[in-house]
């Protein structure tokens, strides 16, 4: 009995990381991409480092460990307050104490 429900939830486990992959795949299909640092506190969409969740966990206004998708090709160029810009790479920026 315990070893067939081991089974069921290593195969649920890996169904619900296989969808997640589809939920990502299709926003970059979507002709999204991931843009760190543009996020206002709270409305980012996954990511914002130690200790937070994913989406709506960021505590900081372009916190730079958060990303928020964005259209594909805009990210770099986003001007932002305080001279700020997007990136596709996590920053070193604007991160909770």
């Amino acid at each position: 009995m315990s070893r067939k429900f081991t089974t069921a939830a290593i195969v649920a486990g890996a169904i619900a990381t296989a969808a997640a992959g589809f939920a990502t795949t299709d926003a970059y299909a979507g002709g999204k991409e991931k843009c760190y640092g543009v996020a206002k506190a709270g409305q980012n969409d996954c990511k914002a480092g130690a200790g937070t969740t994913c989406a709506g966990s960021s505590t900081i206004d372009y916190q730079g460990n958060a990303w928020k998708l964005v259209p594909a090709g805009t990210c770099d160029t986003m001007k932002l307050p305080g001279d700020r810009m997007g990136s596709t790479a996590e920053l070193k920026r604007d991160l909770p104490k």
